[in-house]
């Protein structure tokens, strides 16, 4: 169902994609937009036990999206090193695909929402206030990956393998 990556040494290990995916804080998350145009958004997000939350306005065009076809794509950019001299880029990042769900249950809501939180405040005080203000004026969104690709330039690989 899902392309094999064509360049396969450049593939990362699952459990660094996984590790890149935990630590960035930000990614575009890709839908299936109006009129049949791709629909990409920058989000803020959280991952957690294989899946990736975010939250949303309670209208708009990502939700519309979610809500007329659920598969989306999601991609992380971690390192994005510009070598002029070089005439190309080390660069390395995480796509993930996967379908879109809006929690609906409370508790499974309020769950993800602390989540989300506590990546972005760092246990600051006052989390929970913040939470419970603005718990009913917004959506959480999940993304279960069904399926996770990690590519890093071909000078990254020579590096990580000790080649020069």
């Amino acid at each position: 169902m899902f392309r094999e990556m064509r360049r396969k040494r450049q593939l990362l290990p699952t459990e660094e994609s996984v590790a890149i995916l935990a630590r960035m804080t930000n990614g575009t998350l890709a839908l299936h937009g109006d009129g049949g145009y791709p629909y990409a958004v920058p989000v803020s997000y959280v991952y957690a036990d294989g899946k990736i939350y975010f939250h949303s306005a309670m209208k708009g065009h990502k939700v519309d999206a979610i809500l007329r076809n659920n598969k989306v794509s999601f991609c992380v950019v971690e390192k994005d090193d510009i070598r002029p001299s070089e005439f190309t880029t080390y660069f390395r990042s995480v796509i993930v695909f996967g379908k879109a769900r809006i929690l609906t249950d409370e508790p499974e809501k309020r769950v993800a929402l602390g989540l989300l939180a506590d990546k972005y405040s760092h246990g600051e005080a006052g989390m929970e206030a913040e939470i419970a203000k603005g718990f009913d004026h917004l959506l959480m969104v999940e993304i279960t990956i069904e399926h996770i690709t990690g590519k890093e330039a071909i000078e990254l690989t020579k590096e990580r393998d000790g080649r020069p």
